[in-house]
C-alpha cells in the first residue's frame, strides 16, 4: 500500500467537505484524522484510524474504527494515492477484525477466560472476495465445532453457537450516533428460512456434497475462512473443495450463473444506460465482469488450481495467463472494474448508502461527478459509457443465443436428411429412442432438457461427417454407456467447437471413441487452449500428477489415471485434429508414462517405506526399454521395464516389519507394476512387461546393479543385448541412473563375433515373423520392410561396429549414417513407417486401409498431399529397408 505523503489528499479533503456530507461528518467527528489527511500525512493517518481506547465498549469501538476507516481510506481513494486494490482490501480485513473481535466478545461474555475457539465465519461475496465498498453488506456462513466451541454446562452446543451469533450480529449492526460496523445478511447458508443462523460443521459438509444447489457452488468460488477458528473454517473449505472445483465440468452450476444473469437483465439491464444506470446488476456492470470471471473459474478451476482466486482482477489475470481468455479482454474487463467499483464508491461516500445507482437528478449526478473530481454529470457519464458498452459486448459472447430446436413428429426426417443423414429413418429411431427415454442416460427431465438444447448442433456436426450414421452409431454407444447424459449434453451445448471435434472422433478415430465411450468424461479435458499444446517436460508433468488432493495413497493413483487419460486422449486428439506431428505425439506419450511412472514409483517406495523401512544405503532404480525407453509411445504401448537396486543383497530394512533386501525389492517391485497396472474406480494406465528382465519370466523380478551386470556380461542373449540399445534409466537418484548408465555402456562397447551375431539376428527376425505375422498390409510395424526390421537393421549395426548408441532411433540412425553404416535414406524411412504406426493405432487399429476421409487423415498426419502419396512413400521406405536388412541376411550366410 502506498502511503507517501502527496498534495493531492488535501484537496481530495476539501471536495469530500464540499460534496458528500458523510465524510464531511466523519472529518468534522474526528478531527485529528482530518489534520492529518490535511497535512498530507496518510501513513499517519492509517495508522491512527484504531478506535484506540480499549476501556470503550467492544461495539462502540467497532463502530469508530469502521467510521474512521472509511474517512482514511476515502480520502485515499479519492486522491488517487490508494488504488481499489488496497481500499477493497483495508475494507475486507477492518471486517475480518470486526468480526473476530465480536466473536471472542460474544464468548467471553457468556465463558469469561474461554479462547475464541469452535466458531468460524466463511466470508462468500465480495467479503469472501476482499473486495468490500464502503457500504457492502457481509454475508457470512457461521459454523461450529461441537467438540471445541465453549458452552456453559447446561447447554447444548448448538444452542450456544445461535446465542454467540445472535450476540456477534448485534454487536456489528447496532447503531448509535457513531453509525455502525457492518450489516450483516445470513442468507447465503443452506435453506436460511428453517436453518439456525450457526451451524454444525459436519452438517454443513454433509449438505454440500449431497444436496447443495449449482448457485451455492458458485457462491464457494469466492469463500475464505476469515474470522474466529480460522484452522476450523479452512477445514470445512478443504472437505467441500471437490464440491466447488469439480474435475468432472458442472454446466447446471454455469447454467444458473446465466440464468440469475438473465434475471438481473431483465429486472435492471432494460433501462439505456444514463441517469439511473445501476452500476452493479445494469447492462455491462460490476456483476457481469465477475459472472464472467466466475463462469470461466468454474468451468476451468478444477483442473488449474491457479484460477481459484476469489478475487475478480487476480482471477483475469490468470485467466489471461492461462491462455482460456485474451489478454485484451481481460484488461479491458479490469480496467472497467476499477473504475465501475471506484465510481460505486463515490456513490456510497455522499451518505454512506447501500446505492449503486447513478443518480437521476442533474444536481446529484453533477455532485458525484464533482466528488470524484470531474466537472459534471455528463463527463462522469462520458467516462462510464465505453467500459459499459465493452462490458456488455464481452459478456454478450457468452449466450449462445436460444438455438431452434429439432423438429419432432413426421418434420424430423426431412431435418435429418438435409443434414446430411441419407436415408435418414436410421438416425430417426436413434433420437426418438433417446427423445423417449428408451436410454438411461436422458430418462430425468433435466437429461431430456440438456439432450433438446444440444440436438441441433449435434446433428448438424455429425450430419457433416464423412459417415453420419457410423458418427451417430458410436454416439448412441456413448450415451448408453452414461449414467446420466445431463453434463455431458450440456458441455456439448457449452461449447459448440467441441461438436466439430466429436464428430472428427467418431467418424476417423474408433480407438479414441470407444475410450471415449469408456469415459466420457475425456472430452472435459479438451476445452482448455493447453489440451493441443505439446506434453510439457516429465518434471512439469511429474509435479501436475503427483497435485493429489487429500493426500493418501489410492487418491493419488485415482488421481494419476484421470491425469493420464486426459494427456493420452488429448494428445491423440491433436492427431486426428492435424495440430501436431505424430513423432511429436509419440515423444509425448512417452513424457506422459515417463511422468506418471516417476510419480507413482515415488508414491509406492514411500508407502511401502512406512511398513517395511528403508534399506540402508539402497534404492530402487527403474530401467525402460523398447518404446518408452526410446521415448517414443503409441497410443496402445505397453511399457517395457527391469527392476534394479543399489547395495547388497545381504543388508535388511530398519521399518516395523523388516525385510531382505531382495526380498524388500521384489515386492516393491510388484506393488510398482501393479500401481501401474491395476484398474481404479479412474480406469486403467498401462500395461507392463518385465519379461526383458536377467533370466526373462523365470528370473527375479529386481535385481541388485551388480547382478543386472554380471549377467550381461556373462549370460545374456544377442536379443538381450539389442534390446539393451534401446535402454534407459527412468526412476532413481542421479547417481545409481549413472551407474545403471554406466553398466549398459560398458556391455554395449565390447567388441563382438560379427558372425555369430548376425547370424542371431536373423534368427531371431525369423522366429518373430513366423510367430508374430503382420495384422494387415498396413501393419508399419510387422510388415516385410516394416518398424522391427529397420529396427533390427540399426541394432545390429550398432552392436557390430560399437556405434550409435542411442536409445532414440531417430538420433541412433542418423549417428549410423554419419558413419555410412546406413543408407541416408533410413532417417525418411523411419519417419514415414514411425508416423504411420503411431497414426494407424489411433484410425485403423485392426492395419487395414480406412476409409476415404481418413485416408486423406492419414496422409496429412504423415506429410503426404494424398493417399496415393503416402502408398509411394510408404513403398520407398519399405524397400529401403527391406534392401538394408537383405544385406544382413547375405552376409549372415556368408560369415
Amino acid at each position: 500500500m502506498d502511503v507517501t505523503a502527496s498534495a493531492p489528499l488535501s484537496e481530495a479533503l476539501e471536495r469530500a467537505v464540499r460534496h458528500a456530507p458523510f465524510l464531511r461528518a466523519q472529518a468534522e467527528r474526528h478531527a485529528d484524522l482530518a489534520e492529518l489527511l490535511a497535512a498530507g500525512d496518510l501513513a499517519g493517518a492509517l495508522k491512527a484510524r484504531g478506535a484506540g481506547n480499549d476501556a470503550e465498549p467492544v461495539a462502540r469501538r467497532l463502530r469508530l474504527e469502521r467510521a474512521r476507516t472509511a474517512l482514511v481510506l476515502g480520502i485515499g481513494d479519492l486522491a488517487g494515492v490508494l488504488p481499489l486494490e488496497a481500499v477493497v482490501e483495508g475494507l475486507s480485513d477492518l471486517a475480518d477484525r470486526s468480526l473476530d473481535a465480536a466473536i471472542a466478545a460474544a464468548i467471553d461474555e457468556r465463558m469469561p477466560g474461554e479462547p475464541p475457539r469452535g466458531f468460524a465465519v466463511i466470508a462468500l461475496g465480495k467479503h469472501g472476495g476482499r473486495e468490500l465498498n464502503y457500504s457492502s453488506d457481509i454475508d457470512p456462513i457461521f459454523l461450529y465445532d461441537p467438540a471445541t466451541l465453549p458452552h456453559r454446562s447446561r447447554e447444548e452446543s448448538a444452542e450456544a453457537a445461535v446465542r454467540i451469533g445472535r450476540r456477534v450480529i448485534e454487536l456489528l449492526q447496532a447503531r448509535d450516533a457513531d453509525g455502525y460496523a457492518f450489516r450483516v445478511d445470513l442468507r447465503l447458508r443452506p435453506s436460511p428460512e428453517v436453518t439456525p443462523i450457526a451451524l454444525p460443521i459436519d452438517a454443513l459438509i454433509s449438505y454440500y456434497e449431497s444436496s447443495a444447489v449449482a448457485w451455492e457452488r458458485a457462491a464457494f468460488v469466492r469463500a475464505r475462512a476469515a474470522a474466529g477458528d480460522i484452522a476450523l473454517g479452512q477445514r470445512f473449505l478443504d472437505a467441500i473443495r471437490p464440491f466447488v472445483w469439480r474435475r468432472s465440468l458442472d454446466f447446471g452450476a454455469v447454467k444458473e450463473m446465466r440464468a440469475m444473469s438473465h434475471r438481473i437483465r431483465a429486472q435492471h439491464g432494460r433501462e439505456a444506460f444514463g441517469p439511473g444506470y445501476d452500476l452493479k446488476r445494469g447492462r455491462g456492470g460490476i456483476r457481469e465482469v465477475e459472472f464472467f470471471a466466475q463462469i470461466h473459474q468454474l468451468i476451468h478451476g478444477g483442473r488449474e488450481r491457479r484460477l481459484r482466486s476469489p478475487t475478480t482482477i487476480p482471477a483475469l489475470r490468470s485467466l489471461a495467463m492461462a491462455g482460456i481468455i485474451g489478454s485484451g479482454e481481460a484488461m479491458q474487463l479490469a480496467d472497467a472494474y476499477r473504475l465501475f467499483r471506484t465510481i460505486e464508491h463515490r456513490l456510497q461516500m455522499v451518505d454512506d448508502r447501500q446505492t449503486h445507482e447513478l443518480p437521476r437528478e442533474q444536481s446529484a449526478l453533477d455532485n458525484v461527478a464533482r466528488l470524484h473530481g470531474l466537472g459534471d454529470g455528463a463527463a462522469l457519464l462520458d467516462l462510464l459509457r465505453p467500459q459499459v458498452e465493452g462490458v456488455g459486448r464481452i459478456y454478450d459472447a457468452l449466450e449462445d443465443g436460444a438455438a431452434e430446436g429439432l423438429p419432432v413428429g413426421a418434420t424430423l426426417a426431412p431435418a435429418l436428411a438435409k443434414a446430411g443423414f441419407n436415408p435418414p429413418d436410421a438416425a430417426r429411431a436413434v433420437i426418438e429412442r433417446w427423445r423417449g427415454g428408451g436410454v438411461r442416460a436422458v430418462q430425468s427431465p433435466a437429461a431430456r432438457e440438456a439432450l433438446e438444447e444440444v440436438l441441433p448442433g449435434l446433428v448438424e456436426a455429425l450430419g457433416r461427417a464423412p459417415d453420419p450414421h457410423a458418427a451417430l452409431h458410436r454416439m448412441d454407444d456413448i450415451v448408453g454407456r452414461l449414467p446420466s447424459a445431463i453434463n455431458f449434453f450440456r458441455l456439448l451445448s457449452a461449447r459448440p467447437p467441441l461438436l466439430r471435434l466429436l464428430a472428427d472422433l467418431l467418424s476417423h478415430a474408433p480407438t479414441l471413441a470407444a475410450t471415449l465411450g469408456r469415459r466420457p468424461e475425456l472430452l472435459d479435458g479438451l476445452i482448455d487452449a493447453t489440451a493441443f499444446e505439446p506434453a510439457p517436460a516429465v518434471p512439469d508433468l511429474a509435479r501436475t500428477f503427483a497435485a493429489a488432493e487429500g493426500g493418501d495413497y489410492e487418491r493419488l493413483l485415482d488421481h494419476v489415471r484421470r491425469s493420464v487419460g486426459e494427456r493420452r486422449f488429448a494428445l491423440g486428439v491433436q492427431l486426428i485434429e492435424g495440430a501436431s506431428d505424430p513423432l511429436e505425439v509419440a515423444a509425448g506419450y512417452a513424457r506422459v508414462a515417463e511422468a506418471a511412472l516417476g510419480t507413482l514409483a515415488t508414491a509406492t517406495v514411500e508407502d511401502h517405506a512406512r511398513q517395511h523401512g528403508r534399506v540402508p544405503g539402497s534404492e530402487l532404480v527403474i530401467l525402460a526399454l523398447g518404446r518408452l525407453g526410446g521415448a517414443a509411445l503409441t497410443h496402445a504401448s505397453d511399457l517395457d521395464l527391469i527392476y534394479l537396486f543399489t547395495g547388497t543383497i545381504d543388508a535388511v530394512s530398519d521399518g516395523p516389519k523388516p525385510l531382505e533386501a531382495t526380498r524388500y525389492y521384489n515386492r516393491l517391485a510388484q506393488r510398482v507394476t501393479a500401481a501401474l497396472t491395476v484398474p481404479t474406480a479412474a480406469g486403467a494406465l498401462y500395461e507392463v512387461d518385465t519379461r526383458l528382465r536377467p533370466s526373462g519370466s523365470k528370473g527375479l523380478l529386481a535385481v541388485t546393479i551388480d547382478s543386472f551386470a554380471d549377467y550381461q556380461r556373462e549370460s545374456a542373449w544377442t536379443w538381450e543385448h539389442m534390446a539393451l540399445t534401446r535402454a534407459r534409466p527412468v526412476f532413481g537418484s542421479d547417481a545409481a541412473r549413472a551407474r545403471v548408465q554406466a553398466v549398459i555402456d560398458e556391455v554395449l562397447s565390447r567388441p563382438r563375433d560379427t558372425a555369430k551375431l548376425l547370424k542371431d539376428v536373423v534368427s531371431m527376425r525369423t522366429d518373430m515373423a513366423r510367430h508374430k505375422p503382420p495384422a494387415g498390409a498396413l501393419d508399419a510395424k510387422l510388415v516385410e520392410g516394416g518398424l522391427v526390421d529397420l529396427e533390427f537393421c540399426v541394432h545390429a549395426g550398432q552392436l557390430e561396429h560399437r556405434a550409435g548408441f542411442d536409445p532414440r532411433l531417430g538420433p541412433a540412425i542418423a549417428a549410423l549414417i554419419a558413419k555410412d553404416l546406413l543408407p541416408p535414406t533410413f532417417i525418411a524411412a523411419y519417419e514415414v513407417l514411425a508416423r504411420m504406426l503411431v497414426t494407424l493405432r489411433l484410425v485403423a487399429p485392426d492395419a487395414q486401409e480406412p476409409d476415404g476421409p481418413a485416408r486423406a487423415l492419414v496422409a496429412r498426419a504423415c506429410g503426404f498431399g494424398d493417399w496415393d502419396a503416402l502408398l509411394e512413400g510408404y513403398a520407398a521406405a519399405r524397400q529401403s529397408v527391406r534392401e538394408a536388412w537383405a544385406r544382413i541376411v547375405a552376409r549372415s550366410e556368408e560369415e
